[in-house]
């Protein structure tokens, strides 16, 4: 597993790329992934277009990022899930939480 964050070049998008399993392992790196942003952010977007597998703690960690990313008036979209994926997102009713896209 690995993440990878990258900035867009107007400094206000911080995109994060989730390669393989996204649970447990990843908290740590997943949180640096958004705290150590050096630019203010005001849209984050999560692709899981290589995400595997995503568990419980998974999606904890994608509701630490809306906390940081300011709760209810956060702008975060989650991208390229594939049906899997997708599926716990939905069955987790996290469609009222983010934009999954």
């Amino acid at each position: 597993m690995t993440i990878w964050a990258s900035q867009s070049e107007a400094g206000d998008a911080l995109t994060i790329k989730v390669q393989g399993r996204f649970d447990f392992s990843a908290h740590q790196e997943f949180r640096d992934a958004y705290e150590k942003s050096q630019e203010p952010t005001q849209q984050y977007i999560v692709d899981l277009k290589d995400t595997t597998y995503l568990d419980s703690s998974a999606l904890g960690m994608l509701l630490l990022l809306r906390d940081h990313a300011g709760g209810d008036t956060a702008s975060i979209d989650i991208v390229n899930c594939n049906s899997d994926v997708k599926k716990i997102l939905t069955i987790s009713n996290f469609e009222q939480l983010f934009a999954i896209k």
